[in-house]
């Protein structure tokens, strides 16, 4: 016999109820998604947690944490990562194993190449000078909290950052690998995230957003520092 969870159990009998009691065209497809709250939310924060994606509060509110996760989660289930959870959402959650999450958070299913995808949902965050979350990066921040959102704790300036992990070759870039550059004063003074095909993102104080650039760009190419391997 099939074994279900309680909380499993209590957050699609929530959704159901939810979409009843409001009455929505879409009780067919259970939905939890940004700007939802209540007890189905709750229990979702905490079914995200129990696997290791959740680690904010517990609070009822399906906020950008929540949507991180979700997303985080479904990336690791080979899941659309539209942040939206659905009927295939709530199954995966049900099935899913901890033991596929490492004793440092990290994702064992090529969690370089999940870490390249989820800093793309940021493209277009505006740059803000020591930002550090969402609402507004500088280039350290940007790794900083990317980094974090898959249980890596990184040092907070690019200078410390560029200390961290395994010294990589140009030639041996892969997605997921930090690379440094010396731009506004001597030394590592900015960092992006590799994603391959010769591009890495970053938070640009030129472009003041965050941004997918060349690494071959001249700019770029003339003050490129070196790389380094975290994962």
């Amino acid at each position: 016999m099939i074994k279900i969870s309680k909380n499993i159990i209590r957050l699609v009998v929530c959704c159901v109820m939810f979409f009843i009691i409001y009455g929505s065209a879409e009780a067919q497809s259970l939905k939890l998604q940004l700007g939802m709250s209540g007890e189905a939310v709750y229990l979702l924060q905490s079914k995200l947690q129990e696997l290791g994606f959740y680690s904010g509060e517990l609070d009822e509110k399906f906020g950008s944490g929540t949507l991180n996760a979700v997303i985080r989660f479904q990336e690791a289930c080979d899941l659309e990562a539209d942040g939206i959870v659905g009927t295939q959402t709530l199954v995966a959650l049900h099935q899913y194993k901890t033991s596929s999450i490492s004793s440092r958070g990290q994702m064992t299913r090529r969690p370089e190449k999940n870490i390249g995808s989820f800093a793309q949902k940021f493209i277009n965050i505006p740059y803000q000078w020591g930002g550090s979350s969402p609402s507004g990066f500088d280039c350290s921040g940007f790794i900083y909290y990317i980094y974090n959102q898959y249980g890596i704790f990184m040092p907070r300036m690019a200078d410390e950052q560029f200390k961290v992990g395994l010294v990589i070759h140009v030639s041996e870039l892969q997605a997921g690998d930090l690379v440094f550059f010396s731009t506004y004063e001597p030394g590592p003074s900015h960092v992006g995230i590799y994603i391959g095909n010769d591009q890495f993102i970053h938070a640009s104080s030129a472009a003041e957003r965050v941004t997918i650039t060349a690494l071959s760009k001249p700019y770029y190419q003339a003050r490129y520092l070196g790389a380094r391997r975290i994962l």
